[in-house]
């Protein structure tokens, strides 16, 4: 690797309100190469915007670049043939940078942009952008002498938009392939279908729009908690884009180095286009366009079994191929509840005639004979990770977004990959607080977590990462439903992305990010976009260990300092400073802020209570494994002293369909006479309370006594999310081993949209007592 010279703080601009010693620049994504010079470029009226060999198909690139200087300066940009005093593009063969590198000269003279494709010169002029105000002034601008040797490190670069879930027009569509192109985003994955809304026209078949497009309208209410539509009940919420609108997006797009990849989905999360057309489920029964999360009685799945529906879908296929370039098409595949196929005749004679073991092959089948008819036409598929269910298809690209297993077992099959794990790269998750953010649909994906990512798997072999095509952002749409919020939500994680997408590995520096970073703050202030200043809440990471329990705490702010209180009391700049680990022995609730630079940062404080009882500190042994999902603060959360909330995301440790059966070692024998297990029901997320709990004691961790069982005081029906105590008291006696069974519920219960699938058990802490 090229060695890099940065001196990358903040941009030398005209709105600067501090000076600095010498120019420095703030591009984000970070160039592979960077040197600056002496001297800077002054663009006045006399600057002329000139394609190099007559380079027709650059006219565009040289419109953008003219039209934006001529925006915030006021200067005529004409493109005309001048040797001085000239931006300069130029395609030409250079070696080592590939189809999307560039190169860009700036001295005093002039400016040249040059590079083997007009993607090159397209991310070349971004570049130069950055180095610009981003808004009208009359100060000379200047661009500082530098030479920048760039290009990707990945080919897919990508982010994602649900219009499904919530109708964004077409205007914000384009403002957002603005914010995605201005960092080198090269991939709009367009979400136009799902249970909630058809977004997108297909003429010969008009009522995927006309009733597809259309639902109640029940913003005001949480999203899994929104009543289904009743009969009568006029659907005025929804909205869809027409052929000629998508195209105009996709021109856009593509002046831009942006390729639009729709998703029409299949075979699941279509009740959409089955309240248009029943006859593409197996019941064929007429429904109304959903309202929300609630599908007790609703039909999502296409009919495997049925030859109407590949029709159909050839059909619709056909139509979107002809407005969308792209060489992939992504078909979905996700979250198939396979229920209404076990029971429908037709999908079971087929499964016959095809030799098909059972429905997760039937899923193949549906899979790989859509993936023949693209391939047909000169496409590729894209899938998310379930399409490895019961066969990967041939030629299939799969998007792994339940983690990175997904991803990994198909690069070592030789399949491409792009990442896109919930964890971090959910943009529709927390970035900060949650106290005083956006309400959003769970989990916590901060700017740094994002930073430090990695798409290539350290599972893979070089040359198994070969088939790592990138990564990925996706914006689920549930609890976005403003343009002002989508931006929120995406800026400035999506900068993060890009550089993790973009830059060589080797130059990540979270500290140099951030200091870049403060320009492209002072931009979007400038330009008018909501963003998050960023995530300046305490996290506070117990460590139960060894008997001891002690706490660390840490924030992502550069420079930033934490104060600490434990005695009731709201910490200042005043408290105690944290220097390292605290230990915890008595029961307490520590609170502790984020400094930076005398302030204090962020909402709310943060704060932890912890409850010392005598198995705080100790090892768990488990005999069912801690799902890799919620493993909340490691292997001995259950004695950590923290009790859970109704955030399923943190302090639960959770086993989907098995019992919880965990022993602690108290180390050596103590006097003990009660025992707790602390359990959470949230139904709409698919957890229930065990059905019992068993107590047990033991002097040698062989032979057990029961000291105790408690039934379940929850009803499988109660739907607000409940945490119960489940407790026993008995005579004081001697025990080394505590072990607690917790009876799972197994499935979730009738009636439950989810009905028959496996059921979740949380627990949050065993107290000894």
């Amino acid at each position: 690797m090229k060695k890099t010279t940065f001196l990358i703080l903040f941009l030398l601009c005209p709105f600067l309100l501090f000076a600095q010693q010498q120019p420095v620049v703030s591009i984000i994504p970070k160039p592979v190469q960077l040197e600056l010079g002496q001297g800077a470029f002054t663009i006045n009226g006399s600057t002329t915007v000139r394609l190099d060999n007559s380079h027709k198909a650059l006219k565009p690139a040289a419109a953008f670049l003219a039209s934006h200087i001529s925006r915030i300066s006021g200067y005529e940009m004409r493109r005309k043939s001048k040797k001085t005093n000239a931006i300069r593009l130029r395609l030409e063969s250079i070696s080592g940078i590939g189809e999307e590198g560039y190169k860009l000269a700036v001295s005093p003279e002039g400016i040249l942009i040059s590079a083997n494709t007009q993607a090159g010169i397209i991310y070349g002029i971004q570049s130069l952008l950055q180095t610009l105000p981003q808004v009208r002034t009359n100060a000379a601008l200047q661009v500082p002498s530098m030479q920048i040797t760039d290009y990707p490190r990945f080919s897919w670069r990508g982010m994602h938009l649900d219009v499904s879930r919530h109708f964004f027009s077409p205007d914000a569509v384009k403002a957002y392939i603005d914010l995605l192109a201005s960092y080198k985003i090269n991939r709009f994955h367009w979400h136009l279908v799902d249970d909630q809304g058809w977004r997108i026209e297909i003429k010969k078949y008009p009522k995927l729009t006309q009733v597809g497009a259309w639902r109640v309208d029940q913003n005001d209410k949480v999203w899994g908690e929104r009543p289904q539509a009743k009969a009568g009940e006029q659907p005025t919420y929804g909205g869809y884009y027409t052929q000629e609108q998508i195209k105009d997006i996709v021109k856009y797009a593509a002046e831009r180095n942006v390729t639009v990849v729709p998703e029409i989905e299949m075979p699941g999360h279509v009740a959409s286009a089955i309240a248009a057309y029943p006859f593409l489920s197996c019941g064929q029964k007429q429904q109304l366009p959903l309202t929300g999360g609630d599908y007790t009685n609703m039909a999502s799945n296409y009919c495997p079994g049925n030859e109407q529906v590949y029709t159909f879908l050839e059909d619709v296929l056909d139509e979107v191929m002809a407005i969308f370039p792209s060489p992939y098409i992504h078909i979905g595949g996700d979250e198939v509840d396979k229920t209404s196929w076990k029971h429908c005749a037709k999908c079971q004679a087929l499964m016959q005639q095809e030799k098909l073991k059972d429905e997760e092959e039937l899923q193949s089948y549906f899979i790989t004979r859509m993936e023949k008819y693209l391939v047909s036409k000169g496409r590729k598929m894209i899938g998310w990770d379930e399409i490895l269910e019961g066969g990967l298809a041939p030629e299939a690209t799969v998007m792994s977004w339940r983690g990175e297993s997904g991803g990994i077992t198909a690069a070592k099959m030789h399949h491409n990959v792009i990442m896109t794990p919930g964890n971090p790269l959910y943009f529709d998750h927390y970035q900060a607080g949650p106290t005083g953010e956006p309400m959003a649909i769970g989990g916590f994906n901060t700017l740094k977590r994002i930073y430090d990512y990695d798409p290539i798997p350290k599972e893979l072999t070089e040359e198994e990462g070969k088939y790592v095509l990138g990564a990925q952002a996706n914006l689920w749409a549930e609890y976005v439903t403003t343009l002002s919020q989508l931006e929120y939500m995406v800026l400035p994680r999506m900068l993060a992305l890009a550089e993790v997408v973009w830059s060589p590995k080797e130059q990540k520096n979270w500290v140099d990010f951030n200091k870049r970073l403060q320009y492209h703050f002072n931009a979007f202030g400038q330009k008018g976009l909501n963003y998050s200043p960023g995530n300046f809440t305490v996290a506070i990471q117990p460590i139960s260990q060894n008997g001891n329990l002690t706490v660390a705490l840490t924030t992502e702010a550069v420079n930033g300092d934490i104060y600490y209180a434990m005695d009731g009391s709201t910490p200042t700049p005043a408290s105690r400073k944290y220097e390292g680990p605290v230990r915890i022995d008595s029961t307490v609730t520590l609170k502790a802020v984020t400094v930076v630079n005398g302030h204090v940062k962020g909402m709310e404080t943060a704060e932890q209570s912890f409850v010392v009882h005598k198995a705080i500190g100790r090892n768990v042994d488990y005999t069912n494994p801690i799902s890799k999902y919620y493993q909340a603060d490691g292997p001995n959360s259950l004695t950590d002293g923290v009790r859970g909330t109704t955030a399923v995301g943190k302090h639960w440790h959770g086993l989907n369909a098995d019992d919880l059966i965990a022993t602690v070692d108290l180390g050596e024998a103590k006097p003990v006479s009660s025992l707790t297990l602390g359990c959470l029901q949230n139904y709409r997320d698919w957890i229930f309370m065990p059905q019992w709990v068993k107590f047990e004691v033991s002097t040698d961790g062989k032979n057990f006594k029961e000291v105790g069982m408690v039934q379940s005081q929850v009803s499988v029906d109660e739907k607000n999310a409940t945490i119960r105590d489940y407790a026993t008291a008995f005579p004081k006696q001697q025990a080394r081993y505590i072990r607690i069974t917790a009876k799972n519920l197994g499935q979730n219960p009738k009636g439950h949209p989810g009905e028959g699938k496996a059921a979740w058990l949380f627990a949050d802490e065993i107290i000894v007592k």
